[in-house]
């Protein structure tokens, strides 16, 4: 793999993940930073001195709006619950917040692929989707710390009004908040007509391309399909697997992460969507979770999501971190100017009239194919 310099602001995770490697009594070799390209995490690759490699991933903030114990908790746990599913990694060890660490880390398996190559990799994806989703489900009393909502629709919806609140001041055209709006109140009357409980399974809800890793070993040495590793795993939750689907196959996904780069077909999302919904019969799934209607509502919900998240970073990224570490924060101080150039870049472009229609006129289409 190739080394990237160590650079502000990834210094002083590089220098605060030393300290506590050492306090833990683990041994290393080496530490190698990978590319500055999320807004979460720093993630650091670390040869132990026994030869096995590990990721460090280090958070940046928390989405998740939790104190530094609190959102290791989390993220623990969404690692701990994704393993059944084998395609995610395994978390080997929870460095504590300190000093030198504020928001403290984990250490997990260091999964060897490459970027996800669309529409090339969508069956491999949506398989992974599906092994997630499938999982048994445990007692609601026992989905904690994990958000568990009693209605995924309206929570969902709750966080997009929340978002929308800063579409007026990102810097957005008229026109965009009125086709935004058009799109909000839809799902808003749809959620209103929601009435019976509805079935939910454990999600990803951060399920876009640039978070999967394809192991490109696997079907040279064994012979079988190559394995779709989720790797980022900081937002589960219980709640509709439409929502991952949709995230998986967005345009405003697909084209967010450079590595991973794709403008899909309506045809090839229709048929990465037909893949997980026969990988969900085969294992027996609720049908309520992959009727069409259902869905396309979520479609819908998690573009609303992505948009309205775009406005919300475009308003808030100018300001100064937070030197607490505690919770969210999106001040582009936290990562490299050209990751920051990049997403005000993607941000402001799907939030153009132009993207908006592009991505809403499919949707008919969408659903009349998967009726089909």
């Amino acid at each position: 793999m190739t080394s990237f310099p160590i650079t502000d602001p990834l210094t002083r995770l590089h220098d605060g993940l030393v300290l506590a490697l050492e306090a833990q009594n683990i041994s290393h070799t080496a530490i190698q930073a990978l590319p500055d390209s999320g807004l979460a995490h720093a993630h650091l690759r670390v040869t132990l001195a026994s030869g096995t490699t590990w990721m460090a991933r280090l958070p940046k903030q928390s989405q998740m709006r939790l104190a530094a114990e609190e959102n290791l908790t989390y993220q623990r746990t969404c690692f701990a619950r994704c393993q059944p599913s084998g395609n995610t990694p395994q978390l080997h060890h929870v460095l504590p917040p300190n000093e030198d660490l504020p928001r403290g880390g984990l250490l997990v398996e260091a999964i060897e692929g490459r970027p996800a190559r669309l529409p090339e990799d969508l069956p491999a994806i949506m398989a992974t989707l599906a092994s997630l989703h499938a999982l048994p489900l445990p007692e609601q009393a026992h989905r904690s710390p994990l958000l568990a909502p009693d209605s995924p629709w309206q929570a969902m919806l709750s966080e997009i009004n929340t978002q929308c609140d800063h579409l007026a001041s990102a810097g957005i055209t008229g026109e965009s908040q009125a086709l935004i709006e058009t799109e909000r109140r839809a799902l808003e009357s749809f959620v209103s007509s929601v009435s019976a409980p509805t079935t939910v399974s454990l999600i990803s809800f951060d399920a876009h391309p640039g978070n999967f890793l394809i192991e490109h070993a696997r079907h040279t040495q064994t012979g079988q399909p190559p394995r779709a590793v989720l790797v980022d795993l900081e937002k589960c939750r219980y709640g509709l697997p439409g929502f991952d689907l949709a995230h998986a196959t967005l345009y405003t996904s697909t084209t967010w992460d450079i590595a991973s780069y794709a403008v899909l077909t309506p045809e090839e999302v229709v048929s990465a969507y037909r893949h997980w919904r026969a990988q969900m019969h085969a294992a027996g799934a609720d049908e309520q979770l992959i009727t069409p209607d259902t869905l396309m509502q979520a479609r819908r919900a998690m573009w609303l999501w992505s948009v309205s998240w775009c406005a919300k970073w475009l308003a808030l990224n100018q300001q100064t971190q937070d030197t607490g570490h505690s919770g969210e924060d999106w001040s582009g101080e936290l990562s490299e100017e050209a990751l920051i150039a990049h997403v005000r870049e993607r941000a402001r472009h799907y939030l153009s009239t132009e993207s908006i229609t592009c991505v809403t006129s499919e949707w008919h289409q969408l659903a009349s194919a998967l009726r089909a």
